[in-house]
């Protein structure tokens, strides 16, 4: 049987609303799983016009009364904001409030047993914060209303590679600073137990090196000797197929080729500009290390190109595919 996903429309203002329409309209969704649009109509209609596409919708306001095969579209209409106040390709902060409570019912269908795992269009940040929302990105506002206390980390999917980092927003001077073994080892769970989720038996996860040719036995620095290397061989003992540290400009060729399924990173750029080169348009990110499978497209909400009808749903459709395979998240 295959799982219901919910569909966040994400910010009204963006390209969001334009894929979840293409999406319906071309019944991709029935591909991988039994969708349920959540957002407002009014907003859903904007994005059909925009894409110039049309399709019945079935409102609904109780999931348990979904029927278990159909290949009508469910919306779950929460009459959020009217998309014709919305001036699309625009910063709007009740635009940017809707789409948090798109989240966070997406969230808690996934609390109730509702829904298997939740796909949402991208949020815009400058949005939510005008808002009034305290928080800088989506992750950390997700892990703020699951109050969730465990480790999380983005990851991000492009194609066939995962990758994840060990630090993330902050400055460069004070990476060398925030990395441990722990914090390392930690990476390499989260990638592994998220991937065995996604599907893969026993993902081969690489460690990208900090130091230029990786470190060069410790002529060019010792973090690879003190930091990296113990952490892969706990990653190891733990049962994880845990390889490196591979020297940074060289480690994406190989997983590129197929060498590994996932990288580790050290900082964020790290792994962000070789994936980005590798067509950012069809990036993924993953709620890693969550209790329920969230996933987003990486692009964001795309201003310049919004209300032009050109909006590419390669990367919503893998969103949509990987949150699919992630249905025994809680298993």
């Amino acid at each position: 049987m295959k799982p219901v996903i919910g569909i966040g429309l994400g910010e009204a203002a963006g390209i969001g609303p334009e894929l979840v329409a293409k999406m319906c309209a071309k019944k991709i969704y029935h591909k991988y799983c039994r969708p349920v649009i959540i957002g407002d109509i009014r907003v859903l209609k904007r994005g059909m016009k925009v894409a110039g596409v049309n399709f019945d919708v079935e409102m609904i306001e109780d999931l348990n009364a979904l029927p278990v095969k159909s290949d009508k579209i469910s919306m779950l209409n929460l009459k959020l904001i009217d998309g014709a106040k919305v001036k699309i390709g625009e910063l709007n902060g009740d635009s940017g409030k809707a789409a948090i409570a798109i989240i966070y019912k997406g969230i808690d269908l996934c609390r109730e047993g509702k829904i298997n795992g939740f796909v949402y269009a991208p949020l815009n940040k400058a949005a939510i914060k005008m808002s009034g929302c305290k928080f800088e990105d989506d992750l950390t506002l997700i892990k703020d209303y699951l109050k969730w206390d465990k480790h999380f980390g983005e990851i991000n999917v492009i194609k066939n590679l995962w990758t994840t980092r060990v630090t993330s927003h902050i400055p460069m001077k004070d990476i060398t600073k925030k990395l441990s073994v722990n914090g390392i080892l930690k990476s390499f769970e989260l990638a592994h137990v998220t991937m065995l989720r996604a599907g893969y038996d026993n993902p081969r996860i690489a460690a990208a090196a900090l130091n230029p040719h990786g470190g060069e036995a410790g002529t060019c620095g010792r973090e690879e000797i003190d930091i990296i290397a113990p952490a892969i061989q706990l990653a190891a003992k733990k049962g994880i197929n845990a390889s490196g540290p591979y020297p940074a400009d060289t480690v994406f060729m190989r997983a590129f080729r197929g060498d590994f399924d996932a990288v580790v990173t050290m900082y964020h750029d790290q792994g962000q500009i070789a994936i980005k080169l590798n067509n950012f348009m069809e990036g993924v990110t993953v709620a890693g290390g969550f209790p329920y499978a969230i996933t987003t497209p990486a692009h964001g909400t795309a201003f310049d190109i919004a209300g032009k009808g050109i909006a590419d749903t390669h990367a919503f459709e893998l969103a949509v595919k990987i949150a699919s395979q992630m249905q025994n998240w809680k298993k």
